[in-house]
């Protein structure tokens, strides 16, 4: 049997490279409209809850999330439940800290079938030193929160956040 050429075998690679590939289950990309819907949605909550945060309103914070809720932070390591994570906030938080996000720094993207995940960085401080706003000074962080959509219900189900540098 005659070998193929070296000819032979570059064209033969060339042609699957053009050869479109393509998944069945690929989804479409999302409208600006529905980006931006969602985009609302999720900045929208993500302000009700660090609301709720800030002004220590658990039970209110505690409906923002599953009971199976998972909690990673870098400093802390793993955390699971929601009543965890209340108690936390209650005991190290509450008078202690307040939270903002990082103007322009949030994005949203569409889980299909899920929901959304939210990437940003936050600013936390004392708000016995920063009444209104946090100064440049404070600490900050990145997060990544993913929220399922039941129904319409939207809850955080994981948290991860990391490089936490204080100023």
């Amino acid at each position: 049997m005659k070998k193929p050429s070296n000819l032979t075998k570059t064209l033969l690679l060339l042609s699957l490279l053009v050869i479109p590939i393509s998944r069945a289950d690929a989804q479409p990309p999302q409208s600006k409209e529905d980006h931006d819907k969602l985009f609302q949605t999720i900045a929208s909550l993500d302000a009700e809850m660090f609301g709720a945060y800030n002004k220590c309103d658990l039970e209110k914070l505690g409906s923002f999330f599953t009971e199976d809720l998972e909690f990673y932070h870098d400093q802390t390591g793993l955390s699971r439940g929601r009543q965890s994570m209340i108690d936390s906030v209650k005991q190290y938080i509450c008078g202690k800290v307040r939270r903002e996000l990082v103007e322009g720094s949030l994005e949203v993207y569409p889980l299909q079938h899920y929901g959304a995940v939210e990437v940003g960085e936050h600013r936390f401080c004392d708000p016995r030193v920063y009444n209104t706003t946090c100064g440049e000074k404070s600490g900050v962080a990145k997060f990544v929160m993913l929220w399922q959509n039941t129904d319409g219900t939207w809850k955080i189900t994981r948290v991860i956040s990391y490089d936490h540098v204080s100023h």
